[in-house]
């Protein structure tokens, strides 16, 4: 009751909506949690990089657990597709957390954004000129691979790369999100247990706290988005936030 008691509920309202936002269109779209959580409390609230990255990094163990059930609940996991990326995610998860020291993943990490922006106006493309044509995904274990890898290397790309790359060959996007959303869960846990053990609880107080209250409550929201908006309008949708987001990030990394 104390620590309640202590905490101004109104400064932290600012945060549950950065929160709220960036967990709803991640959890309808399968990316760019991390991306739009980033940028907008860099951005607009002016929280410091480290310091942002951090925070994202603490909710998302949480939010990625309350959007995997509510994308259970709503049928958007394909169990076949689930196994498929599990181990070869948290594996490259893994290995990018032990390389990330000695890679400059500043370096890399413009590249990396440059080829998601082509990504997502490919997937634009698609989504208004050609409707989709649902087929079984056949590269996924090398895709959860180097999702993990980077996603653990640059701080986020789990969504933007599985997902994106999982609908350019022709999957379904609803089953697409709620699995790589659910997937999401284990591999951000398991990169961030060292991370959450050297921190503690105790940085839950405060801004985080905000941030960890938007992102639960849109959870659930986003799951039934992502059920129920058409695979035409979600392929287009997409396109346009990882295209955006990705030009974004790119140009803070180059400029």
């Amino acid at each position: 009751m104390d620590f309640l008691a202590s905490i101004d509920f109104t400064a932290l309202l600012p945060f549950i909506a950065v929160g709220f936002a960036a967990q709803m269109v991640d959890g309808a779209l399968g990316m760019a949690f991390g991306v739009i959580s980033n940028t907008l409390m860099v951005g607009v609230l002016g929280i410091p990089p480290a310091l942002a990255s951090q925070r994202v990094h603490i909710v998302e163990c949480f939010t990625t657990a309350t959007s995997g059930i509510s994308h259970l609940i709503h049928g958007n996991i394909d169990k076949k597709l689930f196994f498929r990326l599990l181990l070869p995610g948290v594996a490259g998860g893994v290995v990018g957390a032990y390389v990330l020291s000695s890679l400059d993943a500043s370096a890399v990490k413009p590249w990396i954004l440059l080829y998601l922006s082509g990504i997502g106006l490919y997937l634009l493309a698609r989504g208004l000129f050609y409707p989709p044509k649902i087929k079984e995904a056949k590269h996924v274990a090398p895709l959860g691979l180097v999702g993990g890898f980077l996603d653990a290397v640059g701080g986020g790309g789990w969504g933007p790369v599985v997902t994106s790359n999982l609908l350019i060959q022709g999957a379904d996007p609803r089953k697409v999100v709620g699995t790589v959303n659910t997937v999401e869960f284990f591999l951000t846990l398991t990169v961030s247990a060292t991370f959450i053990w050297h921190l503690g609880v105790a940085d839950l107080a405060g801004a985080t706290l905000g941030f960890l209250i938007g992102g639960l409550a849109a959870a659930p929201f986003g799951a039934w988005a992502a059920k129920h908006i058409p695979a035409k309008a979600m392929l287009i949708m997409v396109g346009v936030v990882l295209t955006l987001t990705s030009l974004f990030g790119a140009y803070k990394a180059f400029f």
